[in-house]
């Protein structure tokens, strides 16, 4: 019986150690840590981790609320090694069902970063907003781009 149990996880384990390295959740930090936000963040997951260049990679950003929140926007900036590189702006609808109900909600955002993004060190901030401009949350986390890239090098 032993035997059996063994057969039947060893695949189911080996599967765990293959997938592990595509998915990590990062450290996130609140912009401003005396903050009530109306939106509370548990975590960001980043697949595949680290991101290649070339590929789509998907940043999923687990939170919860206390108010339901009908539409907004997401203002991301981007900073290369403290640089601030990137700035762009989503409709929250774009990225998440809405309205939001009260409870617990995922963000999901995908894309694909140009081939000849340098590889190194990054930082996101992200601030949340309603439809009436009211910053609901803020959060900074760090993530890495690695040097491997699906795109050849001319």
């Amino acid at each position: 019986m032993a035997m059996i149990r063994c057969q039947l996880l060893a695949p189911l384990f080996l599967a765990v150690l293959l997938i592990a390295p595509f998915i990590v959740a990062v450290d996130v930090k609140y912009c401003d840590k005396k903050e009530e936000y109306d939106v509370k963040v548990n975590g960001v997951e980043i697949t595949p981790y680290p991101i290649a260049r070339g590929e789509p990679a998907t940043f999923s950003i687990s939170a919860n609320t206390d108010k339901s929140i009908s539409g907004g926007k997401l203002q991301i900036e981007v900073a290369y090694f403290g640089w601030h590189i990137h700035t762009e702006t989503h409709n929250l609808c774009d990225e998440t069902s809405c309205p939001v109900t009260t409870g617990d909600f995922v963000v999901a955002h995908s894309q694909v970063l140009p081939g000849f993004t340098p590889p190194g060190s990054y930082a996101l901030t992200m601030k949340m907003f309603d439809g009436d401009k009211h910053q609901l949350t803020c959060i900074s986390f760090d993530f890495d781009i690695g040097f491997a890239s699906s795109v050849a090098d001319s």
